[in-house]
């Protein structure tokens, strides 16, 4: 039996003596979408910083497929299969769509180098595949920095997926999109489950049911609950630490 794609024992870190994350355990498993639910201070984007290398941890283990990649340096991390996407895109704005593109999907260690040098076949059937994944083979012409908010957000997502991104992290990718473009959004989640396992940090709830088969809960730090949104809805514990009375709207 393989490997869960993502491991988390015990991961904590303490910053002046304050537990920003602590003892928390989750796994996920490989092509899973997971959604990850806390208030704003339960220690979301410092997990997602654990995972990724931002921040080193002060107690337990991370394991990628298996491997420990506990506090390796961040570009380790990703070398190794793990991508990230913040709320604020990294993109080049001034190259094109599919020179972006071109530069995620063709693996040298120069921007340039990655544009001037004639492509090998895998790498064209990958750009291929990511430009169908994300839907931007209408854009590919357009300069980055012209695209939309949530045009954006896609030519990233395909960027962590040229560059073979396994596990890809998400950071509130819906934050500032219109209806229209979270919904695509989720179409576009939904698409890469099976092929890519993510993790999804998100406050928009009806975004949070399109994609979510499993969701986590975090409070103060610490794991609450885990499972279905039925059964998170059904949760004293959730409703009384984060969602209120309403329950997931």
């Amino acid at each position: 039996m393989s490997a869960p794609a993502l491991t988390l024992d015990g991961l904590g870190v303490s910053f002046s003596g304050f537990k920003a994350v602590d003892g928390f355990s989750m796994v996920v498993n490989a092509g899973e979408v997971r959604v990850l639910l806390g208030a704003n201070g339960a220690g979301k984007t410092t997990l997602m910083d654990l995972i990724s290398g931002k921040t080193k941890s002060t107690a337990g283990e991370v394991r990628l497929f298996g491997r420990d990649i506990t506090n390796l340096e961040e570009h380790h991390i990703a070398q190794a299969g793990v991508g990230r996407k913040f709320q604020i895109p990294s993109i080049f704005r001034d190259l094109s769509v599919r020179d972006n593109l071109v530069v995620a999907c063709t693996r040298r260690p120069s921007v340039l180098s990655n544009l001037r040098v004639k492509r090998s076949a895998d790498e064209r059937q990958r750009f291929d595949e990511v430009v169908e994944t994300v839907g931007l083979s209408g854009s590919l012409d357009r300069l980055a920095g012209a695209l939309s908010h949530g045009e954006t957000q896609w030519l990233e997502l395909g960027m962590l997926i040229g560059q073979g991104a396994k596990v890809i992290l998400l950071d509130e990718p819906t934050a500032g999109m219109t209806q229209g473009e979270t919904m695509k959004t989720a179409s576009l989640i939904n698409t890469m489950r099976g092929s890519h396992t993510m993790l999804v940090v998100e406050h928009d709830m009806a975004f949070v049911r399109e994609i979510a088969s499993k969701i986590t809960v975090m409070h103060l730090g610490k794991h609450l609950a885990e499972g279905s949104i039925a059964s998170i809805e059904a949760n004293e514990a959730v409703r009384n630490a984060y969602l209120g009375s309403g329950g997931i709207h």
